[in-house]
Formats: structure tokens, C-alpha cells, sequence
């Protein structure tokens, strides 16, 4: 089977080729096309939805063609048309949904809506199907989400835990704007607390804390270590010289949470694999600190490729594979964009 995956939740107009053998768990990556708009709206300090619609207009047709031609496909050897239809900013979504029935009834492909969530779950799946053992643990951790997902086989899945409040990635960009530090905010503030560790120098500063660390469920809670952090700075005058080290015990605040509670989770319901998905999974802390637990409890531990951690279209045609088939005369006219709401 081959598809094709279109993706547009957010601000990066997204698309990919996979060729799928089931029988024998084999995916091929024809092709992983992305085209971001973050230098549009970094002058914003974050993603205007106005502005990501209507550059995904633009944007999505040629990253289409783009995707096509590096697959050496032309569209009439898919076999399947997927698209995300939500959660996201409802316009963007719009753009992704509307291309993708139109190309399916212009085509007479099949179509099919996908989850976003579900795409970064089985995102790991990508390069690892064959050697993911369940249960398993999956923790999706991203600019809007953060989410613990129980996974009991390949399609019976159950949401266990989730943020109450900000998403981990949120919680970064907000931390960034306090300090000045520009948008995105996790990729800078990851840097300057490498720089600050890579130093080997002691911590002069007290520990930031960390919310719902030891509540007896598996939810997160990310305001709260986002205010402390604004009131430090706020009694610290000279904070501009220790901006590397509010960078660090912020990250460290943020990556022990994740990994605690993650642990935490995959003890009680005795799992054999964990999974990490997500943009905030590319942290360079986080990916060592989960891979130092796992070889420590003797977990088997399937972080994202780094290419597929933030929103693509590779993850999203992944998933489709754990989804039965939908043939466009039953769905092209009944698909649309979903908002947060559907998905609670």
C-alpha cells in the first residue's frame, strides 16, 4: 500500500510518501516533505492563525507536488489519501482537510481522517514497528500536548494522564518570552541549559519545583514551575547574568516530571517498551534521561528519529495504519476539520 499524508494542524504544511507491507510490519519513507513557517511568525512571539492559514494555502499544493516528485510517484499509484483533522488550529486544519478531498474525489482515492495525538503515538512505529513489545507506555509531549497513552497492542490504546494545564512545549515558549529569549522557546532555553551543564559548574541557584510530581494519578501540571520561575526573575535583579542557569533548572524541573512520571506509570501497569514522541522529545536532556532510566529498569525504550518529532506528515500516514480503511465514496463528503472540543 502506498500513501500519502497530508498535515497541517499548526504552522508547518506537511507531506509524505509511505509504502506499507503489514504482513511483515515494513515502512518505507518515500518521502518527508516540510515546509515551516516559524521566521513568519517568530516577529509575533508565536503562531498567529491567520497568518499559518493562509500560508498554508500557498504552501500546501507545492509541498504536495515536492513530496510526489521525491517518491518518483505520480499521485495515481496511491493507493490512499490521510490527512489530519484535528486537534489544531481549526483554519489550518481547514486548508489540510479541503486539499485532501479534493484530491481524493479529483483521484478517486481513498480518503481517511487521522487524530494529530495518534500520529506522534505511533510516530516511533515509523523506523521500530517489528521490535515494539506491549504493553506499552507512550508519552507524547509537544507544544500543545502532553499526554500518557497506555498502549495494551498496536490499536487498543487508553489515554492515562494528561497536562491540566499548559503542554511542556507551551510552558517553554512561555518561559522564553519571560526571559526575552524569542519563539520557540524550547530549542533556545535547551541550548543555553546545555551550555550551563556542559560548564560542570555548581548550581548557585535554588531548584525550581516540580508540580504533581508526586500526585497519586498520572496527570502534569506545568503553570505552576511557569510562575515560580516568573517570580524569581522578578526578585532577581541581576537574573540576566544567570540566564543560563534559569534556563537549566527549568529544563531540569521539566524533564524530571516527564520522566518521573512516565516511570511511574509503566511500573504500575508493567509494561515492556516506552515510547516518546513529540517536538519536545528532540531535547537533548530528556532523550539522555529517558535512555538512562530504561537501561536502568531493563525497559525497552523507542524514542522518535528526530525528523519526525515535530509536526510531519510521515507520523500522520503512519497512523493511518492502525485505523480501518474509509473508501471516499462513504467519507470525502462527511470529512471535516474536528476542534479540541471533538477529541474531549
Amino acid at each position: 500500500m502506498i500513501i500519502l499524508g497530508i498535515e497541517t494542524s499548526c504552522d508547518e504544511s506537511a507531506a509524505s510518501i509511505i509504502k506499507v507491507n503489514k504482513k511483515n510490519k515494513e515502512v518505507q519513507v518515500l518521502s518527508n516533505i516540510i515546509s515551516s513557517q516559524i521566521e513568519i511568525h517568530q516577529k509575533y512571539g508565536g503562531v498567529v492563525p491567520e497568518v499559518a492559514a493562509r500560508e498554508h494555502v500557498f504552501n500546501l499544493l507545492p509541498v504536495i507536488n515536492k513530496s510526489l516528485k521525491k517518491a518518483n510517484l505520480n499521485i495515481s499509484k496511491v493507493d490512499e489519501i490521510v490527512v489530519t483533522t484535528g486537534p489544531g488550529l481549526i483554519t489550518s486544519l481547514i486548508t489540510g482537510v479541503q486539499t485532501a478531498k479534493t484530491l481524493s474525489y479529483a483521484f478517486n482515492k481513498k480518503l481517511k481522517g487521522v487524530d494529530h495525538i495518534s500520529g506522534h503515538i505511533y510516530s516511533p512505529f515509523i523506523d521500530n514497528w517489528k521490535n515494539i513489545k506491549f504493553p506499552a507506555m507512550s508519552l507524547t509531549v509537544s507544544g500543545g500536548h502532553t499526554n500518557l497513552v497506555l498502549m495494551l497492542s498496536e490499536t487498543k490504546i487508553k489515554k492515562i494522564g494528561k497536562s491540566l494545564d499548559d503542554a511542556a512545549g507551551e510552558a517553554y515558549d512561555k518561559a522564553a518570552k519571560m526571559m526575552g529569549l524569542g519563539y520557540p522557546g524550547g530549542p533556545i532555553i535547551s541550548t543555553l541549559g546545555q551550555s550551563f551543564l556542559d560548564l560542570s559548574i555548581e548550581n548557585k541557584l535554588e531548584k525550581l519545583p516540580r508540580p504533581m510530581l508526586h500526585s497519586p494519578n498520572f496527570n502534569f501540571s506545568f503553570s505552576g514551575l511557569k510562575t515560580s520561575l516568573l517570580y524569581r526573575l522578578q526578585k532577581d535583579k541581576n537574573w540576566k547574568k544567570n540566564i543560563a542557569e534559569y534556563c537549566y533548572l527549568y529544563q531540569e524541573a521539566i524533564t524530571e516530571i516527564l520522566i518521573k512520571k512516565t516511570l511511574k506509570a509503566a511500573k504500575k501497569y508493567q509494561v515492556k517498551s516506552i515510547l516518546v514522541s513529540g517536538g519536545v522529545s528532540a531535547n537533548k536532556q530528556l532523550r539522555q534521561g529517558f535512555t538512562a532510566i530504561s537501561q536502568k529498569e531493563n525497559l525497552k525504550l523507542f524514542l522518535s528519529d528526530l525528523q519526525y518529532t515535530t509536526d510531519n506528515a510521515t507520523m500522520i500516514a503512519m497512523a493511518s495504519i492502525f485505523t480501518e480503511n474509509t473508501n471516499i465514496k462513504d467519507n470525502w463528503k462527511k470529512l471535516k476539520a474536528k476542534t479540541e472540543s471533538d477529541f474531549k
